[in-house]
């Protein structure tokens, strides 16, 4: 899909600045761009480097948050920053639309999906109920939702993550905008949801001939979902141009880091891992977690999560665990560190039988069994300092506080935080820096099995590659065995000596991560990976 060379979106040395304690940050410094109509650019980055402000900045959503725009924003001849604030609400929706990252939040919670497109659509073009409600299942049913006219009845949390995102590109789409702008809408999704979801954006472009700014840290999906992209560092444009021309013959060196920092699921292992042998550290016989769904007490009410999944994992070893979102992946880690009870099924760690143990009699193992969550914010306690949480193990261990406080310092200290630091809070920290918090207060214990669900799913290229290493570091230093975690089938292969898919709660495939990668045995495997975006 090409450009047809005309702007429908004209950007000007557009800057965004926002007034801070420490004086005044300028987020945004200068940036130009245009977006032909029936074009795609991609504003790619590390967080911070100011995409998803340059984003916001095009439907004057900075508007009443203090942060003052200058440059010019032209959306054909209107000049937004010259427009009232009617005018801009009046552009939002009808000639550009944005979807954003986390579709839940978007979205309504009490409403019906489709009375808030309908609501939308009457707002932007005076229509009836009747007609905004028919509008509605029709974008519905464009965007592949099945059976549109009973779904629109449904409420977001009825709904898969895929599928509220198909809700709120339909809600872009209910008033036919000139311009599309997509912040990070499939950084929360696996691979498979993935690929449909921007085939789905590809389609709507060739049907509709809107133009796509897409906002993202993954340079993958750059690679084959725009025409053109443009890259910003600390607010500023360092490279723009051709898609293929930029990332095959980058000239900013920090266009390159990027790609260097990239996990690639062709080509070498950027650190290869070196599996001792080991005799297994934890076995897990035919691990069964049923969840009995609202609302009924009937046999096919049970939702089984796990099903019947039985491995082993080998002491010093990375064993990578994927599969698509509701696979049960995450389940099967949390039973493992007996977070959640198994519903029948056995567990024996390091020679002792967990199944059954209660939480009195579990908290002498807890020790070595810890656990780094996807999402540090939620994880870590926000009226505690970081030392204070680091060292919160250690104190339930019966540590004394001089003790437990020393040895976080030394911790953070560690996992490259500066321990000067440990009296802040966690929101004063950037989301790299809390993943390193959360790894920091997993190894207070010295445990010797770490279980880490999709601990870089949240960050840019370069803090993930930043993460990764400090891992592999770890795991030699504390000769530690971890269980990795994630929908990332590039990630994975990156860390992992062995790989386990799960489909539907089952184990489908086992076996190392190079055979698995190059000669996958199960068609589920070969159908994730051939989801998985590739550079060009």
């Amino acid at each position: 899909m090409s450009e047809n060379g005309t702007p429908v979106l004209s950007v000007r040395d557009l800057s965004v600045e926002f007034p801070t304690g420490d004086g005044v940050l300028r987020a945004v410094d200068g940036v130009s761009f245009d977006l032909a109509a029936g074009g795609a650019l991609g504003i790619v980055g590390e967080s911070g480097s100011g995409k998803s402000t340059t984003a916001l900045a095009l439907l004057g959503l900075h508007r009443g948050t203090g942060a003052r725009v200058s440059g010019r924003i032209l959306l054909g001849d209107d000049d937004v920053g010259a427009l009232d604030d009617e005018s801009v609400r009046r552009l939002r929706g009808r000639r550009i639309a944005m979807i954003f990252q986390d579709p839940l939040s978007a979205l309504d919670p009490y409403f019906r999906i489709g009375d808030q497109i309908a609501e939308v659509y009457r707002n932007h073009t005076g229509a009836g109920r009747r007609a905004a409600w028919a509008r509605a299942v029709e974008v519905l049913d464009r965007v592949g939702i099945p059976d549109a006219a009973r779904r629109a009845r449904a409420r977001p949390h009825e709904f898969s993550g895929g599928m509220r995102q198909r809700a709120l590109i339909a809600m872009a789409l209910a008033c036919e905008p000139e311009v599309l702008v997509a912040d990070e809408p499939t950084s929360a999704l696996d691979v498979t949801v993935q690929a449909q979801i921007l085939d789905l954006i590809d389609e709507l472009r060739a049907d509709t001939g809107m133009a796509l700014l897409l906002v993202t840290h993954d340079l993958g999906v750059v690679s084959r979902s725009v025409d053109r992209v443009l890259v910003m560092q600390d607010g500023r444009a360092v490279e723009e141009g051709p898609v293929g021309e930029v990332l095959r013959a980058p000239t900013a060196p920090y266009t390159r880091a990027l790609l260097d920092a990239v996990p690639r699921i062709d080509g070498p292992v950027s650190r290869p891992t070196h599996r001792p042998p080991g005799e297994p550290l934890l076995t897990v016989t035919g691990l069964t977690r049923e969840f009995r769904r609202p609302g009924g007490g009937l046999r096919r009410d049970v939702l089984r999560a796990v099903d019947d999944v039985s491995l082993e994992i080998l002491g010093g070893e990375t064993l990578g665990v994927v599969g698509e979102s509701g696979s049960g992946k995450t389940t099967l880690a949390r039973m493992i560190v007996r977070l959640l009870e198994p519903t029948s099924g056995g567990i024996v760690f390091d020679g002792r039988d967990l199944t059954g143990l209660p939480e009195r009699a579990l908290r002498p193992v807890r020790r070595d069994l810890q656990m780094v969550f996807q999402d540090p914010v939620s994880s870590l306690n926000p009226r505690r300092t970081v030392g204070d949480s680091i060292a919160d193990p250690l104190r339930v261990q019966g540590t004394g506080d001089r003790e437990a406080l020393r040895t976080a310092r030394e911790l953070m200290e560690r996992v490259g935080l500066d321990p000067a630091r440990h009296d802040r809070y966690p929101h004063e920290f950037s989301g790299g820096q809390r993943q390193r918090m959360g790894i920091a207060r997993a190894l207070s214990l010295r445990p010797k099995l770490l279980v880490c669900d999709e601990p870089v799913s949240a960050l840019d290229v370069s803090t993930q590659a930043q993460i990764l290493d400090l891992l592999r570091d770890l795991q030699e230093e504390y000769e530690l065995t971890i269980v990795f975690v994630s929908h990332d089938l590039a990630v994975v292969r990156q860390v992992s000596d062995r790989v386990a898919v799960m489909r539907n709660g089952a184990l489908v495939e086992l076996a190392d991560a190079e055979e698995l990668y190059t000669s996958p045995r199960h068609e589920y495997t070969r159908t994730l990976l051939a989801a998985v975006p590739v550079l060009a």
